[in-house]
């Protein structure tokens, strides 16, 4: 059977390992296995929001609240917009697939960092598009100008802070770049982790109505996943000028996010004091891990979000390390696959990571 073309050169995007199939393969009991892996909260969600959704567990035979009124009004209060400047997602990766659609459908440029998130490259794929990258691992406006001018893209995608590698890009500057670009290129501002981001450093802080108001090709992204503790409920947001929302809503299909999913993150919008207490903590708690990188030897990148990025020296494989600590109930990151010899770790429970720096000491 013949299939997409597009198909042949994308590389399936490969998740952290579930604490469910480290059970199955290793044989270790689940309460004595720790996730480190996929960035999520590790206090979870609001305990409000555990509540509401328990209120309305019997309406899950109902289909959702397609106009989605609840979260949009929400959304729309914390960040002063009209709800029409807004477009909801399962998971701001599917508002990315809405975008690449949207816009880069037919074979066009989409410029991204050297190492940055994978679903980029893999939606831009799915459309034909061709991928330009920066060459430095960091988000080096200079390039990006440099390459903007010289492939004149569809898509330019701004991952601030980074994932897989945890750095910022400082607001400022970030806008006098997209001050030099034309209107009709696309410029996505994934801010999945932007409030760790304006947590530790305000200059580091996008702030989505100031964008949009300034700029009719921006798109910023947000989501529930990380800060909020819901990445189990797939809930993300787009942000961006009336024009942009319309063509996303093109492309959105019907009833795109769950009843439940739609209640949890409507209530976790009203319970921002967790999500600050959880975001302290985690910076706390990073420091630890700077510390037991400097005592190794090891380079750590400074981070902006809720995870590490430690990069190893040569005679240390991260592959085979990951490996090693897999088989004793610790799951992190490899990101070989991003041509980085580096594992990424969650910020976890001081528990968590007392474990996690036990199992890690002998093998570094």
């Amino acid at each position: 059977m013949k299939f997409n073309q597009a198909l042949e050169n994308i590389t399936t995007y490969e998740a952290g390992k579930p604490i469910e199939l480290v059970v199955r393969e290793y044989g270790i009991s689940p309460d004595q296995i720790v996730k480190l892996a996929s960035n999520e909260n590790p206090f979870g969600c609001s305990p409000k929001v555990k509540e509401a959704v328990r209120a309305i567990i019997d309406n899950m035979a109902l289909y959702p609240d397609d106009s989605m009124v609840k979260l949009k009004t929400a959304l729309s209060a914390k960040y002063g917009i009209e709800s029409t400047e807004l477009v909801i997602g399962a998971g701001s990766d599917q508002v990315i697939e809405f975008a690449i659609h949207a816009k880069a459908h037919g074979g066009g440029k989409v410029l991204m960092n050297s190492v940055t998130f994978a679903m980029y490259e893999i939606y831009a794929k799915q459309v034909g598009a061709q991928i330009i990258r920066t060459a430095s691992r960091e988000h080096k406006m200079e390039e990006f100008y440099a390459l903007y001018q010289e492939h004149k893209p569809s898509i330019i995608f701004l991952c601030t802070p980074n994932n897989p590698t945890g750095d910022g890009l400082k607001a400022e500057e970030m806008i006098s770049f997209i001050e030099k670009v034309d209107s009709d290129t696309l410029v996505i501002v994934d801010g999945a982790y932007m409030e760790y981001a304006r947590f530790k450093n305000p200059a580091y802080a996008v702030e989505p109505k100031e964008l949009i108001e300034k700029f009719d090709n921006v798109l910023f992204l947000g989501t529930f996943s990380k800060a909020y503790g819901l990445g189990g409920m797939r809930v993300g947001y787009g942000i961006a000028c009336k024009n942009i929302i319309t063509a996303l809503y093109k492309v959105r299909p019907p009833f795109n996010i769950t009843t439940l999913s739609l209640e949890a993150a409507s209530v976790a919008l009203e319970d921002e004091a967790f999500v600050e207490g959880c975001i302290a903590d985690n910076f706390a708690q990073m420091k630890r891990y700077e510390t037991f990188a400097h005592e190794k030897g090891i380079d750590v990148i400074d981070s902006y979000t809720n995870f590490v990025t430690l990069s190893l020296p040569e005679e240390k494989n991260s592959s085979k390390i990951a490996q090693e600590l897999l088989k004793k109930g610790m799951i992190v990151r490899d990101l070989s696959s991003y041509g980085l010899n580096a594992i990424r770790v969650t910020i976890g429970t001081s528990v968590q990571n007392d474990r996690f720096f036990e199992l890690t000491d002998p093998l570094l």
